[in-house]
């Protein structure tokens, strides 16, 4: 349910960083990476971030910007990569690229029109994850020490999978779906400014009376990623329904009426494809060869970064890297 409904019955409070000290996050990586590439291309001029022969690297300039936010709080980042896309997610994929030729079209317009607010707006709206982001991500994660995770699958379902099993504290993500796949902890708004809020699933399920599988249930009535839901059902209604009708069956027939591949939904969320992991926690970032990677071998203009690098310095020296373990 990546959407807003799930907010309306979620346990959510503002938690303070000093709280999240010592801690370990997997971070929903293409989540996290994607927030900060839009809005480095939104407001960044595309010449410090694109190299002699045309490539656009702008996610360099957010991961150094991004980052520092974990050290300085002494919380350390693993950040878990997507896997295999289930063939029921085909339609949001296939509506968020409708979306984007939309976007690139307007984008077109605007230019002609010299329009350059609307340029840098729709500019942030069309960008992807690209296969050099991702090797130019990993690559300086890798510089830098920072644990990276491979999921079979769905990345968001690993980061839930090692918060549940205790192979990290939080699960970190923008999206609500944490809950549905078990995240007994999720963090959200770690790439916006201010403390972050933490989702708690044991409240969740308490506030309303629900097993993990009747709120599943409740997202699948409402409509996730995976599906589009009953047309008038929100998320109070549906909270109603499972818990009159006992599951999502119940709630259907009710109902008269029927969902598409409801038992691999439910799966999906319930049992999905992920591993048991171990992480080493215990990093020693390059900040030297981090920098020269950025600045030389890939161009970024370094007065684009350097705070960013500066600020990750520092906060080894306030944290102690054996502190990390």
């Amino acid at each position: 349910m990546g959407n807003a409904d799930l907010r309306d019955i979620a346990a959510i409070e503002d938690v303070a960083f000093e709280e999240l000290g010592g801690s370990v996050v997997a971070v929903d990586a293409h989540n996290w990476l994607y927030r900060y590439l839009t809005t480095t291309v939104k407001w960044t001029s595309d010449t410090k971030y694109t190299t002699s022969d045309g490539t656009e690297v702008a996610n360099l300039i957010g991961v150094v910007q991004g980052l520092p936010k974990f050290f300085e709080h002494d919380i350390t980042p693993v950040f878990v990569f997507d896997g295999a896309v289930t063939d029921l997610k085909e339609d949001e994929i296939s509506e968020r690229r409708e979306q984007r030729e939309q976007y690139e079209e307007a984008l077109e317009e605007a230019r002609e029109a010299g329009d350059q607010l609307a340029v840098a707006r729709l500019e942030s709206r069309t960008q992807r994850l690209t296969e050099t982001i991702i090797e130019t991500t990993r690559e300086l994660f890798s510089v830098l020490d920072v644990p990276v995770v491979d999921a079979p699958a769905e990345g968001e379902a690993q980061c839930a999978h090692m918060a549940r099993h205790g192979t990290v504290d939080y699960a970190g993500t923008e999206d609500y779906d944490a809950l549905l796949f078990g995240a007994p902890h999720t963090l959200r708004q770690l790439t916006s400014s201010g403390d972050p809020e933490l989702m708690d699933l044991e409240k969740t399920l308490d506030r309303h009376d629900l097993s993990w599988e009747q709120l599943v249930d409740v997202a699948l009535l409402c409509g996730t990623d995976f599906n589009d839901g009953i047309t008038g059902i929100g998320p109070k209604t549906a909270v109603s329904l499972v818990a009159e009708h006992g599951d999502l069956f119940g709630a259907l027939e009710a109902r008269d009426e029927h969902i598409d591949n409801a038992d691999r939904l439910r799966s999906l969320f319930l049992d999905p494809a992920v591993e048991d992991v171990t992480v080493d926690t215990n990093i020693d970032p390059d900040v030297p060869r981090a920098r020269e990677y950025v600045t030389e071998t890939w161009e970024v203009d370094a007065d684009e970064v350097e705070r960013g690098f500066e600020r990750i310095e520092e906060s080894l020296v306030q944290t102690g890297l054996g502190d990390w373990a």
